[in-house]
């Protein structure tokens, strides 16, 4: 399926090329307009990202999310600085049925594991956005992007399989917020080694053809952000493409 996102700051929506706070262009200071019109158009899911609450979690702008979760029969699924099972909890209590799950992953693995078993896999995502080295070898980043692990993506997501692993989103960090094309080789890999998993696609997405290349693998899923809110294409004609693809 396809699913629009839109990242938060302040109650705007805006985007951050390749993470960077220091490049950021804000597109709309009503998310809720953008939320009514994502739902007419047909989307199932929406992804949120709460970069407020990813940079200090006392400021997470739970009123924002609750107000959205509230407002639309979309699924939600919010990713941002969570960092224990508080933050899960606050969440799923603000009518979130996913929470998107990043540096902790990586850093307290067992902890996340644990999530997994007690909230059920369907729950959690796990966000999983990478550096690839000359070698092609994928290193997960953490703390924003800031840092790159010595972790490779397979051996993460390996060590999570026995627990009941299903949903992964997968960001090329280089391409995101670029609009440069997505790395459709990236996520052929994915699905060939794991086929049991529920692949999310992200960064880089620029044009209908894209989507077409990412369906053409079977990729499950795509994060649409940049290219609807600059118009390279609508979310319609999107979800026209991507069943037919």
């Amino acid at each position: 399926m396809l699913i629009p996102a839109l990242d938060l700051i302040n109650g705007e929506v805006v985007r951050l090329q390749q993470g960077d706070f220091a490049r950021q262009t804000t597109y709309s200071s009503n998310p809720l307009t953008l939320v009514e019109a994502y739902e007419k158009a047909g989307a199932e899911w929406l992804h949120l990202v709460d970069l407020d609450g990813a940079r200090d979690t006392s400021q997470r702008q739970l009123d924002l999310l609750k107000g959205i979760t509230a407002s639309t029969t979309m699924n939600v699924q919010v990713g941002g600085g969570i960092r224990n099972q508080a933050d899960l909890e606050q969440l799923y209590a603000a009518g979130v049925q996913r929470a998107v799950v990043g540096s902790v992953a990586v850093r307290e693995p067992k902890l996340v594991q644990q999530w997994l078993q007690e909230y059920g896999p369907d729950a959690i995502v796990l966000a999983l956005d990478v550096h690839i080295d000359n070698d092609g070898v994928a290193y997960v980043a953490t703390h924003g992007w800031q840092q790159t692990s010595t972790t490779t993506l397979t051996d993460l997501i390996d060590s999570y399989l026995p627990y009941g692993l299903r949903h992964v989103l997968c960001t090329d960090i280089s391409r995101d917020g670029m609009l440069t094309g997505t790395n459709v080789a990236l996520y052929q890999q994915l699905k060939q080694r794991y086929p049991q998993l529920q692949l999310q696609a992200s960064g880089g997405v620029a044009s209908l053809d894209d989507l077409v290349a990412l369906q053409a693998i079977r990729c499950d899923s795509v994060i649409l952000g940049k290219a609807l809110l600059t118009g390279k294409f609508t979310l319609t004609e999107a979800l026209q493409c991507w069943p037919n693809a």
